[in-house]
C-alpha cells in the first residue's frame, strides 16, 4: 500500500512539473523596432505581417545652399521621386516594385528576416536580408557604343543587423554589395559599404532617425590603381511621426539618389561641404 502511494505521488509530481513546463509562454518576438521597412536611405529588419501592402513616397529636393533664393532647395531644379509598392505573400518575405525619377530606374526587390529578436532575449538580435535588381531606364544613347540591355542592371545586397534595446532605442548595422554591369569612365563596377542607423523615441507617435553609410575604399576589388571620384559617405538626420498604418518621415540627407547602389557608387554630395538636401517619406499600410 505505502509503495502504491509513493508510486502515485512521483507520478503526480512529474505530471505537474510536465504540465507546468507546457504553460511556459514562447519567447515571443519584440515590438517592431521600427514604423516600417525604410528609415531615411535605409532599409530595416521590419517586415509587416503576412498579406500586408505597403506603399512608399519618397522625394528629395535640390541642395539647401542657396538659402532662401530657392526655400533651401524646395524649388531648386533637379528634385528625385520614387514610388515603390511591397507585399508580403509569406511570414517574413516581402518582395517589392519601385520607379525613380533619376535614370528612372526600375527596382525590383526582396527581403527576408533570418531571425527576429525576442523579448526574453533568446534571440538578441534581428537579423535579415535585402537585395534588389534595377534596371537604368534612360535611352540608350547614354550606354555608348556596343549597347546591350544587360548594360542597364545594377545589384545591391545587404545584411542588416538590428536591436531594440528598449522602448527608446533601436540601432542597426549593415554591410552592402553593390555590382553595375556598366559604369561611367574610371568608376569600378563593384563597390562594398557599412552603415549604421537607428531610432530614438521622443513621444508615443515621434522620434529621432539618423543614419551613416560609408563606401569603402578596397583596392583588392578596385579595377584601377588609384580612385577615381570614390563614392562620398551619406549621412541623415530627420524626425519621424507614425500612425498604426503611416509613417511619415521628413529629413536632411547628403545624397541624391533613391537606390541604394545609386548612393553606394555615385553619390558626390560631400556633407562636409555643405552638400544636404531636404526629403521625405510617406509610407502607408493595408492589409489583406
Amino acid at each position: 500500500m505505502k509503495r502504491t502511494l509513493l508510486i502515485s505521488g512521483i507520478f503526480l509530481m512529474l505530471c505537474h512539473f510536465v504540465i507546468a513546463d507546457d504553460e511556459t509562454p514562447p519567447d515571443l518576438p519584440v515590438r517592431s523596432p521600427f514604423a516600417s521597412g525604410i528609415l531615411i536611405d535605409n532599409q530595416t529588419t521590419v517586415i509587416s505581417s503576412k498579406g500586408t501592402l505597403e506603399m512608399y513616397i519618397q522625394h528629395k529636393f535640390g541642395h539647401i545652399d542657396n538659402g532662401l533664393t530657392d526655400l533651401f532647395g524646395i524649388y531648386a531644379p533637379g528634385a528625385n521621386v520614387r514610388m515603390a509598392l511591397s507585399y508580403v505573400p509569406l511570414k517574413n518575405l516581402q518582395l517589392g516594385y519601385g520607379l525613380s525619377r533619376i535614370n528612372m530606374y526600375s527596382d525590383f526587390s526582396v527581403k527576408y528576416t533570418l531571425l527576429e529578436q525576442t523579448r526574453r532575449n533568446t534571440i538578441p538580435v534581428a537579423v535579415g536580408l535585402y537585395g534588389n535588381m534595377a534596371i537604368d531606364g534612360r535611352n540608350e544613347s547614354a550606354f555608348g557604343k556596343n549597347y546591350q540591355f544587360t548594360n542597364r542592371f545594377s545589384y545591391f545586397s545587404q545584411l542588416i543587423v538590428g536591436r531594440r534595446f528598449n522602448d527608446f532605442v533601436s540601432v542597426q548595422a549593415n554591410a552592402s554589395f553593390t555590382h553595375f554591369n556598366i559604369t561611367e569612365d574610371l568608376i569600378d563596377h563593384d563597390k562594398i559599404s557599412v552603415g549604421f542607423n537607428g531610432r530614438v523615441n521622443i513621444s508615443p507617435q515621434s522620434s529621432i532617425l539618423f543614419q551613416y553609410d560609408v563606401p569603402l575604399k578596397i583596392k583588392e576589388i578596385s579595377e584601377y590603381r588609384e580612385f577615381h571620384n570614390p563614392a562620398k559617405p551619406n549621412i541623415g538626420l530627420g524626425w519621424e511621426i507614425r500612425t498604426s498604418t503611416h509613417a511619415f518621415h521628413i529629413y536632411l540627407s547628403s545624397t541624391d539618389g533613391m537606390i541604394p547602389q545609386y548612393n553606394a557608387l555615385y553619390n558626390r554630395n560631400d556633407w562636409t561641404d555643405g552638400d544636404i538636401m531636404f526629403g521625405f517619406s510617406i509610407t502607408r499600410l493595408w492589409s489583406f
